[in-house]
């Protein structure tokens, strides 16, 4: 028969091993802060220090400077992993100490450029202890107008990059994503896409160059790094391969004026018929016009009930004439009239596609402050088929029994159905060739994330 403790005894017993273990995980934890601190500090450069830019939970700047870049509130609660320390590098030097010190400690190394990730990987993770890698100071953007190129660090936003060219030319832009708080590194290693990707493909297509520190700490260009890590880095993750400073990306010509417009239609307006139309032309309307579709549930008529609204968003590059003379004869059904549509310059349109008021400054694109955070679960898959009447509606029925869905769907064709598919590693064109190429520069996986790219099984 085992022996038996009074039950005082047993919470006592309990008590002070959870007090214990709780304790030594503390030291530990505090332990490898300093040791992570110090082994950064010994591989900075004199010229370059390093001290100044290295946060530690017992910095009074620690949480601000960890829930700044936290875009989704899913993952800035009390619960939520926290980093050993955050170092937001100043210099190329602070980035390669911060892979010698990983390397050397084994802790993990998350990079976060502008933190919109959807699932938080840049910085949170399952596996303690872990630091984050923070890009927030490497942000310029270097254009050359008369070669039609930028350099674009990593942790600028695309505000800034937007901002940056505009300043330059009334007749350039990017095609990049239509949010200006997001971070370009994440956004375009992962492929980049946009509201002009039917008229110059994603960000990736449009790149010519980066600079990258690999795992050996080696600065890389196009050039020393070779074709092949040039291409995985375009579309394959970034961080998965190394840490990626700045890109080098060719501007696009863009007219003077360009048209915008939304236009609503719920259920009871014949929304089922036009969305249906809206699948059918809208990968195969002229390359200068993208539609996005965005479905939500609102009121009804009458007081009580939901129904479904339908949010046609557009972006055209030219004149309102132009469009609408191309919206009555390819998608008649949606009832465009010369008063929805609004010209202004391709960067006041990008302040548009956020939601800015009509007029606000140009300048507010380089607000790193999103307009609203919110706890949100976003993902995304591509439509094969055209979704028939009947399944639309059983959708929008699902969603209103739902707590505030969000539908969006983005129209491809025009430039897109005419890269070809091996140019970029884009993931939803994908081969084995990422695999091959990973295991060839990272071998021991030291770059990962929950979604980076494995190595091949030996």
């Amino acid at each position: 028969m085992g022996t038996s403790f009074p039950k005082s005894k047993t919470l006592y017993i309990f008590s002070f091993l959870a007090l214990f273990i709780a304790s030594f995980s503390s030291h530990s934890q505090a332990f490898a802060n300093e040791t992570l601190a110090q082994c950064l500090i010994d591989h900075s450069q004199p010229s370059h220090p390093i001290t100044s830019s290295i946060y530690t939970p017992t910095n009074s700047s620690f949480s601000f400077v960890l829930q700044s870049y936290i875009r989704n509130l899913r993952f800035n609660t009390s619960s939520t992993p926290k980093p050993a320390l955050i170092l937001t590098a100043l210099h190329e030097s602070h980035v390669q100490a911060a892979i010698i010190c990983a390397r050397k400690l084994s802790v993990e190394m998350k990079i976060r450029s502008g933190g919109h990730d959807y699932e938080g990987i840049s910085y949170v993770s399952i596996s303690l202890p872990f630091f984050i890698l923070d890009m927030l100071n490497f942000r310029s953007v270097d254009v050359d107008i008369e070669a039609e190129t930028a350099w674009v660090q990593a942790g600028a936003t695309l505000g800034e990059v937007y901002y940056g060219i505009a300043a330059t030319s009334k007749v350039h832009g990017f095609p990049a994503g239509v949010c200006p708080t997001v971070g370009v590194g994440g956004h375009f290693s992962g492929g980049g896409y946009g509201n002009m990707m039917r008229k110059y493909g994603l960000s990736v297509d449009n790149i010519v160059d980066a600079r990258m520190i690999d795992i050996n700490g080696e600065i890389l260009d196009r050039e020393s790094m070779g074709e092949d890590l040039f291409w995985a880095i375009r579309g394959g993750g970034g961080a998965s391969f190394g840490v990626v400073l700045a890109y080098k990306i060719n501007l696009v010509r863009v007219p003077e004026t360009v048209t915008v417009f939304q236009v609503p239609r719920t259920w009871e307006q014949n929304a089922t018929e036009v969305v249906y139309k809206w699948e059918q032309v809208a990968p195969k309307l002229d390359e200068d016009l993208f539609i996005r579709l965005i479905m939500d549930v609102v009121n009804g008529t009458n007081a009580g009930e939901k129904t479904i609204r339908a949010t046609f968003f557009a972006l055209f590059l030219g004149d309102a004439q132009r469009l609408l003379a191309l919206m009555s004869n390819s998608f008649p059904e949606l009832g465009l009239l010369k008063s929805d549509c609004i010209e202004m310059s391709w960067v006041e349109s990008t302040l548009y596609w956020t939601s800015f008021p009509i007029g606000t400054p140009v300048d507010a694109l380089l607000s790193r402050t999103p307009q609203v955070l919110t706890h949100l679960k976003r993902k995304s898959d591509y439509v094969k088929q055209i979704i028939p009447k009947d399944g639309l509606e059983l959708i929008w029925r699902r969603m209103i029994e739902l707590e505030r869905p969000v539908l969006t769907f983005n129209p491809y064709g025009g430039k897109m159905g005419e890269i070809p598919a091996t140019n970029t590693p884009f993931p939803h064109r994908a081969g084995n060739l990422w695999k091959i190429i990973k295991t060839k520069v990272d071998p021991g996986n030291f770059f990962r994330n929950e979604q980076s790219i494995p190595v091949l099984p030996r």
